[in-house]
């Protein structure tokens, strides 16, 4: 699926928020400060955490973002979060249970309102569950159901689906559906859906409609009807992605 008048876009979407020692951040860094450079002020989402606190998670987005020379401040240290999402220089949606998140965002009045700014040229990142919230759906999404969102639909920042920390891993003796056959039964109940699977250490880069998987790995792309593709990375792929 193609999105509307898409050249603005600045879109920052990462499968997973740690490197492999567990520094917050860092494996994207680089194109984090040139995906954001020229702003002053970062407004987060932290709504996606459940097992710690908004405060808490707050803290350690601020830390880092204040390490690469930009402020940070919450939609929940406000009373008019929608105030505070009109005015953002850039948006940042974190990481945690996809349910969790859009469920807090919708009813924080936010869904259409992060849209309409992202879509003019507002920059945002997104990790993990704030990947997977670009996407017009969040039904790719690992997570538990904890709660029950208004509605699955989302920002649609995108016109495919993201599902964060893909791996094809298949235990000895496990007998369930791996994440690529789960995936398969996504596209045959939704067979105009794209679906892309991105590893940990991977993300996409979207500048208008221009998108570019960046990162350590190749990513499968999943499709109805049609074997799955492997893309490669920094290679432009958006012609497989939004079709």
């Amino acid at each position: 699926m193609r999105v509307t008048d898409n050249s603005n876009r600045r879109l920052l979407l990462l499968s997973n928020s740690r490197d492999d020692a567990g520094r917050f951040l860092q494996h994207t860094g680089a194109d984090l400060a040139s995906h954001v450079a020229g702003i002053r002020k970062i407004t987060f989402v932290p709504y996606a955490a459940v097992t710690i606190s908004w405060d808490a998670y707050t803290h350690l987005v601020r830390e880092t973002v204040n390490a690469f020379g930009f402020e940070l401040e919450s939609v929940h240290e406000t009373n008019d979060p929608r105030a505070m999402i009109e005015n953002a220089e850039a948006i940042a949606v974190g990481g945690g249970n996809t349910f969790h998140l859009l469920a807090h965002v919708q009813r924080a009045g936010l869904l259409s309102l992060i849209r309409a700014r992202t879509m003019i040229g507002v920059p945002y990142i997104g990790w993990s569950a704030g990947s997977v919230i670009a996407a017009p759906t969040m039904q790719t999404t690992n997570d538990m159901p904890i709660t029950q969102p208004d509605s699955f639909v989302s920002l649609g920042l995108i016109g495919f689906q993201i599902n964060a920390h893909f791996t094809d891993t298949h235990p000895p003796g496990f007998q369930g559906e791996t994440r690529r056959q789960r995936l398969g039964e996504y596209v045959a109940a939704n067979p105009t859906a794209t679906v892309i699977g991105l590893p940990e250490g991977t993300w996409l880069r979207v500048n208008g409609s221009s998108i570019v998987l960046r990162g350590r790995h190749a990513a499968p792309v999943f499709q109805f009807g049609t074997p799955d593709v492997i893309v490669d990375c920094d290679v432009e792929i958006g012609d497989r992605l939004e079709r």
